[in-house]
């Protein structure tokens, strides 16, 4: 049997952790040659495992169970071996030995209890994780599993047990009795769950926490026992004793809440919050309960942002509330008055990217380029890993003409991308990248961050029209660009400025006939309001013989503000007047 090299890990973790050398061996049966035999293969399989020659040592292990097959050790080194070489059933067979010639040793059964429960053979995990519980009485182990096994099967009575043990061993807590509360509940004994609360109550006498977690199990049962006025009682007793105490305040609210006395949970809600005492994550949550509250009331919304305006005031600095207040304004559409919330909120925390976010996407909305800057600096030193802050402040720094900004912020952006990054999204800066080496006239580094763009995202529309258009300028690689052109106008045919570098394209290789026709459709398809269009038009019209057409299309450009150098003796002559081809160090 071949055994990969891979094993080293797995083996030499399990190995080292075995205990197998440490097991005495039932041997009664076996002569003193046989004993010896057994102790140098199983000793050989060991250090041939540790040498890696794991082959070599899957035999010793063979050899070993020939000579004694009760030998436990030998059986559970080989269920391990069988387990990695993806064969469950000789690996829980070998396991099986392990536990019944070596039952008292406490990691074989407790490995074969995770296998039988890995395998979802429940049954025999939970007899197993019995006989360990009775075993080994030192345990917990097997306890918190028939514990999961017994809840999964519903079987509360056998939880219960389990829990009285567990309490027997390690005294009366909260997680124990909350947990037989939730039992008794499903059993449907209300009377016994609340037993249980009081029992808690009774321990800790001095813990107020107790106190109100009875009060809360009143509530749970309210419905069928009608004792919501015990659970009043016990919270107007915690707080008479600490009138500040959070977690009975919110009970409290919670009360008034099921209650239905509204105006009695809205002064609960409003005490709560505005008690600077109150922890932060507590009068959050409380907050948005609130404004869940009354949305599902059809509460006015003024009188909700009344009240937050208030909690606001009395604890400017606590950077949840104006958050969830933001939201609760976004959900209603109020933009702009969750504009000055939102910078409240990245005021206190700046690292908190969902208002950025937010902020950043009105400001683009307005193009408020400068507080995009802002936003984006900030952002990139705050969270330096969310790469949209990066995307927009290259947006920002081109429109202020910070060209070399532009690059090295795309740059910087590049230097966290990791193998999850979307591939798109690297495209996009290599092609931002392309777009600020045009503008500064390097049309090599230009055309080598297109190919780049190219290479994570073949189908990036941005790059392969500028790329092409780029091309067509310098009247090199005309065959190349048009299959770059051509393929955006198949992905966006009524897109003007596809259409025009098309046309272009087609202009530049001399076939006028066919760029007139993808001209007038760039023209048709809002082109017109481009001088660069309309001027490509006007050339390619006096190509295909229609100079007044020409005439009229280059004065329209000129109009719409257009600066080219040959425009106005274009229309002076009536006559096209090529361009000198754009070089490698010029626009």
């Amino acid at each position: 049997m071949k055994i990969n090299q891979k094993l080293i890990l797995f083996l030499l973790a399990i190995g080292l952790l075995c205990p197998a050398l440490a097991e005495a061996q039932t041997a009664d049966t076996l002569t003193e040659e046989q004993t010896r035999k057994y102790e140098y293969y199983f000793l050989e399989s060991i250090r041939l495992k540790m040498q890696q020659k794991y082959d070599a040592a899957f035999d010793m292990l063979q050899h070993c169970v020939s000579v004694m097959p009760n030998a436990a050790s030998a059986h559970y080194e080989l269920a391990q071996y069988y387990a990695y070489l993806k064969q469950p059933q000789k690996s829980e067979a070998a396991l099986e030995k392990a536990v019944k010639y070596a039952p008292d040793n406490y990691w074989y059964c407790q490995g074969l209890a995770n296998l039988y429960l890995q395998n979802e053979e429940t049954d025999k995990a939970a007899e197993l994780l019995r006989q360990m519980a009775e075993r080994f009485p030192d345990k917990l182990d097997p306890l918190y599993f028939l514990l999961n096994i017994y809840n999964s099967q519903q079987e509360y009575e056998d939880m219960l047990g389990i829990l009285n043990k567990l309490e027997a061993r390690l005294g009366k807590n909260e997680q124990f009795s909350k947990e037989k509360f939730r039992v008794y509940r499903e059993m449907g004994e209300n009377k016994k769950a609340i037993a249980e609360m009081q029992s808690l109550a009774n321990e800790f006498p001095k813990e107020l926490r107790y106190q109100i977690l009875l009060g809360d199990a009143y509530m749970e049962v309210s419905a069928e026992e009608n004792t919501e006025s015990k659970a009043y009682s016990l919270y107007q007793q915690v707080l008479k004793e600490e009138p500040d105490n959070a977690q009975a305040m919110y009970s409290l609210a919670n009360y008034y809440n099921e209650t239905g006395e509204d105006s009695l949970y809205e002064q609960q809600t409003e005490a709560l919050l505005l008690n600077r005492k109150v922890e932060p994550a507590v009068r959050a949550e409380v907050l948005r309960q609130f404004i869940v509250r009354g949305e599902m009331n059809q509460r006015d919304s003024l009188s909700i942002i009344r009240f937050c305006d208030r909690v606001m005031e009395t604890d400017p600095e606590d950077a949840g509330i104006p958050l969830i207040y933001a939201q609760y304004l976004l959900s209603k559409n109020m933009n702009e008055k969750a504009q000055p919330v939102l910078h409240q909120a990245l005021d206190l925390d700046p690292t908190n990217a969902f208002a950025r976010l937010v902020l950043l996407g009105e400001a683009a909305k307005r193009e408020d380029y400068p507080a995009l800057t802002d936003l984006c600096e900030g952002g990139i030193e705050t969270n330096p890993d969310r790469l949209e802050f990066y995307f927009y402040l290259a947006i920002a720094y081109s429109q202020d003409e910070r060209t070399q900004d532009v690059i090295n912020v795309c740059r910087q952006a590049l230097q966290h991308i990791t193998k999850d990054s979307d591939k798109k999204i690297v495209s996009d800066f290599y092609t931002i990248i392309g777009d600020a080496y045009h503008t500064l006239g390097d049309n090599e580094k230009a055309y080598e961050a297109y190919d780049s763009a190219l290479g994570y995202n073949p189908d990036n529309i941005g790059a392969l029209n500028n790329y092409a258009y780029y091309l067509s300028l310098q009247r090199r690689d005309l065959d190349k660009a048009q299959d770059m052109s051509y393929r955006t106008i198949k992905a966006e045919p009524t897109n003007a400025t596809y259409l025009d570098t098309y046309a272009w394209i087609l202009f530049e290789q001399g076939n006028y006939a066919e760029a007139r026709l993808y001209i007038d459709d760039a023209i048709k398809n809002g082109g017109g309001e481009s001088e660069d269009v309309l001027e490509h038009c006007g050339d390619i019209y006096y190509m295909t013989g229609d100079v007044d057409g020409a005439v009229r299309y280059w004065q329209q450009a000129l109009e719409k503000g257009s600066q080219s150098p040959t425009l106005p003796e274009k229309i002076k002559k009536k006559k096209y007047i090529e361009q000198k081809a754009m070089g490698d160090d010029e626009q």
